[in-house]
């Protein structure tokens, strides 16, 4: 990705932990390396076409001198998240603040804090069996928008499936979507589970009825494996429900642990293999021996 630099800015503002140096004011030195695209600008000599890095020079200093923070931590967080939001433009940002006149009482020409922030592409999968299905799945995609920090781009047709697993319930309203987003995966999970508990959603009997599921698929290319998260969700490949939109909204997004795409793991899904075919209403143990099945085959 091509890059826009801005170094050794110099702007005096009001950031400290001692009241003095919220009071008296200081030098900071900011640097910013913004990526971008800028090859449209180079095809046509447009400034609109790139990012005006005099006119985020003027950003980076009214934002630092109109705001006042602690910490050099909390500054260049928000300044990095303010660039991101206020410029279509910048996919990602590397800021560095220093301060050269630090209070340590020690000599030392600089400290400084630097961080990387951009944009990430997640892919969320959402589900409700209870009640008025289509107005939770619709409150949870605008409480997705209403989030500064989320851009939600595609939202899939809402599919009727039949419930997995063996529990007796009502069927579901299921889809995918795709979002744009500053958050981190544990963020984001953090404001699906916020949406979900406004729906009154209720963990209680494992793929038991739910008000409102939302489900992390994708973020990224990460492969991630917590207590909390694990990315790409787990089993996705078997299950139709989450394939079926996936294929609609983003059908060559390739599985980063399986190599394969959206359409090639629903096809595979739907093949026959000695009379069995795997359709939404089947077990968990139906899929185990399936896929015991299926290594037999490769096998021999």
């Amino acid at each position: 990705m091509d890059k826009i630099e801005i170094r050794d800015l110099e702007i005096f503002a009001n950031h400290g932990v001692f009241p003095e140096e919220t009071a008296l004011g200081q030098k900071f030195v900011v640097s910013a390396v913004m990526y971008t695209e800028t090859r449209p600008a180079g095809l046509t000599d447009d400034l609109s076409a790139s990012i005006n890095y005099g006119e985020v020079s003027h950003m980076i200093t009214d934002f630092l001198q109109k705001n006042t923070y602690k910490l050099l931590e909390a500054a260049v967080e928000n300044l990095a998240e303010m660039l991101l939001l206020s410029l279509p433009l910048l996919k990602k940002v590397t800021l560095r603040i220093e301060k050269p006149w630090a209070p340590v009482r020690l000599p030392l020409k600089t400290v400084a804090v630097e961080i990387t922030r951009g944009w990430h592409t997640a892919y969320i999968a959402f589900g409700s069996n209870m009640g008025d299905k289509k107005k939770y799945l619709d409150n949870a995609i605008q409480g997705l928008r209403d989030m500064k920090e989320i851009v939600v781009e595609k939202v899939s047709e809402y599919l009727v499936t039949e419930p997995y697993g063996d529990v007796e319930q009502d069927e579901f309203l299921n889809g995918a979507l795709r979002v744009r987003t500053l958050l981190s995966p544990e963020e984001l999970l953090d404001r699906l589970h916020v949406l979900e508990q406004a729906a009154d959603r209720k963990r209680i009997i494992h793929w038991g009825p739910r008000t409102l599921d939302l489900d992390i698929l994708f973020y990224d290319n990460e492969i991630i494996d917590t207590v909390e998260l694990h990315v790409p969700h787990i089993d996705m490949e078997n299950r139709d429900f989450v394939l079926k939109p996936m294929v609609e909204i983003a059908p060559y997004l390739r599985h980063p642990v399986l190599n394969l795409t959206m359409e090639q793991l629903l096809k595979n899904l739907r093949k026959n293999f000695g009379g069995v075919t795997l359709f939404v209403k089947t077990s968990p143990i139906q899929i185990l021996y399936y896929n015991l099945y299926r290594a037999c085959l490769i096998c021999i």
